[in-house]
């Protein structure tokens, strides 16, 4: 295809093979036939289900899946899977477990398995009056909401409660109208959202008003996962350490710039698992990022204190909106085998294990900043990937890794001369 020819307006793109988009694409972008056999190599996914997950398929993107182990919630053995790219994430949590195994491995619970879905009404002429027309109007609208949903009904989950609240903006004052449902072992996305397109015209009639948006809240915080654990001083390495790892949390706790880089090493351990189940990762993200800036300032999602023994307490609240069943969960052959490595019945308890192993992540990161810093901890791990960025395979990998770590510099021009050096020491 010559260079003026190229365009990215490709007629009927959606209509074709995942094989043809993947020529046409080939094509275009000057693919060379290794990249074009590596996309077209889709692992357990059939590239038919996942043509039918989203849109314009032309592969799949296979990220490690690794087990987390030693983790003790509710006193129950549990393997964890991650998905993840990010070098030491699971040895974190499995070191993190292994320090607090003995002292009970950590206990869990949780608020709900509600969500909320929004209805905004604007350009109503006596918004206050009318939230009072909209709370009167709650049996109509259990009624609405739960003939939308029968089998939810029938699993014991509908609409719960009903909130309604004048907001001002900077377009004038505004009705929202919250629906309050029990989603149970969905994540309840699309539950909410016909839920609140249901209802939306009815509030248009009993208010007056325009309804624009109708659709859940991810700042899901009636559905709090909550854990915590306790590690022995003995096992951190003494006071010091202990100390140490309360005065990086106090840290993040306090200054918004540390906060952003605590909570997204909680989300390192939290997303692998949500990934891992087939579940919506952005959703939990925006969610916890939320809840960590609900008071006006952004701040730890995690706590940790000290004991009236002297020991190390740990503990994270966090909404968790996922599910067991649904979307990719519940097509995904990884999303399957992950599900039944953890053993899970009920979305609950999959929340209460992810909502641990984010406390689990943030305790090892803390540890290693408060001690021996993070990039020895990641050095060992990291130095591989850079070997095998330089070229390294098979057993040069382990050797030119530990040349880089011998060294303390871990870098791709390195790893390039000690690669260079191994194979020309190994030819003479």
């Amino acid at each position: 295809m010559a260079e003026s020819e190229r365009g990215s307006r490709i007629s009927g793109f959606h209509r074709k093979s995942p094989e043809e988009r993947l020529r046409i694409v080939a094509e275009f972008t000057g693919l060379d036939a290794g990249m074009a056999e590596g996309l077209a190599r889709t692992g357990n996914l059939d590239i038919q289900l996942a043509d039918r997950l989203v849109e314009n398929v032309i592969g799949a993107m296979n990220i490690p899946l690794g087990i987390a182990t030693n983790m003790k919630v509710d006193g129950e053995d549990v393997l964890i899977p991650m998905a993840t790219e990010e070098s030491s994430v699971v040895a974190a949590v499995c070191n993190a477990a292994r320090q607090c195994y003995d002292a009970g491995g950590f206990t869990t619970s949780m608020s709900g398995t509600l969500m909320i879905a929004q209805i905004q009404a604007v350009g109503i002429a006596d918004p206050h009056a009318a939230r009072l027309r909209v709370l009167d109007r709650y049996s109509e609208i259990k009624q609405l909401c739960d003939d939308c949903d029968p089998v939810l009904l029938k699993f014991g989950g509908g609409f719960r409660d009903l909130e309604v609240r004048v907001l001002d903006t900077l377009s004038g004052p505004m009705l929202i109208t919250h629906l309050i449902v029990d989603t149970r072992d969905a994540m309840g996305a699309n539950a909410v959202n016909t839920m609140a397109e249901k209802v939306a015209p009815h509030v248009e009639g009993w208010t007056g008003g325009k309804v624009y948006l109708r659709i859940l809240s991810n700042l899901a915080d009636r559905r709090l996962a909550r854990a915590h654990a306790v590690w022995p001083t003995e096992e951190l390495g003494g006071p010091a350490v202990r100390d140490g790892i309360i005065s990086a949390y106090h840290f993040a706790a306090a200054d918004p710039y540390r906060a952003a880089t605590h909570n997204k090493g909680i989300m390192n351990g939290i997303s692998a698992v949500v990934l891992a189940t087939g579940n919506d990762t952005r959703a939990v993200e925006a969610g916890a990022h939320a809840f960590a800036a609900r008071g006006g300032h952004y701040g730890s999602l995690t706590r940790f204190e000290k004991t009236a023994d002297g020991h190390l307490s740990g503990s994270i609240e966090v909404p968790m909106p996922v599910g067991l069943i649904g979307g990719a969960t519940k097509v995904h052959p990884t999303a399957q085998a992950a599900l039944k490595i953890l053993g899970v019945k009920t979305a609950e308890r999959l929340a209460r294990v992810i909502a641990a192993v984010g406390l689990a992540q943030n305790f090892s990161a803390l540890k290693a900043l408060a001690t021996t810093g993070i990039q020895k901890g990641h050095m060992a791990l990291h130095a591989q990937n850079i070997a095998m960025m330089a070229g390294a395979a098979g057993g040069e990998i382990d050797q030119v890794a530990r040349v880089l770590v011998e060294r303390g510099t871990v870098r791709i021009d390195v790893a390039q001369t000690v690669l260079q050096d191994l194979r020309s020491g190994a030819r003479t």
